[in-house]
């Protein structure tokens, strides 16, 4: 997705939440609250599931939910100033330090335990 794409979406999610009055609803904290919550929504599609039989059943619900975090995570973004792109670009590099390619390489532990 490009920049000018999240930007088109941050308006649309801007517009549809100022013609309802909600902003005063959407300070940092409560946002995210709101991402935890809806983060924990789409955990609960895979409650007592493999996760074939989970994506199989709930994949419309999971759609829902992941649009509530991606909804969510521009607002705080919007709401602190946070420029997505430079911070997805930082973190990168931050794991890529962490996790080196030569000691990361097929496993799943953490970079502590290297």
């Amino acid at each position: 997705m490009r920049m000018n794409e999240i930007k088109q979406l941050t308006e649309k999610i801007l517009k549809f939440r100022d013609a309802r009055d909600w902003q005063k609803f959407h300070n940092p904290k409560d946002l995210s609250l709101s991402l935890s919550l809806e983060a924990s929504e789409l955990l609960e599609t895979f409650q007592w599931k493999t996760s074939e039989e989970a994506v199989e059943k709930n994949l419309n619900n999971m759609k829902d939910e992941l649009a509530d975090i991606f909804i969510y995570t521009l607002l705080f973004a919007n709401e602190t100033g946070i420029d997505l792109r430079k911070a997805v670009e930082q973190k990168i590099q931050k794991n890529n330090d962490k996790y080196p390619v030569d000691k990361a390489y097929g496993r799943n532990a953490k970079y502590t335990e290297f």
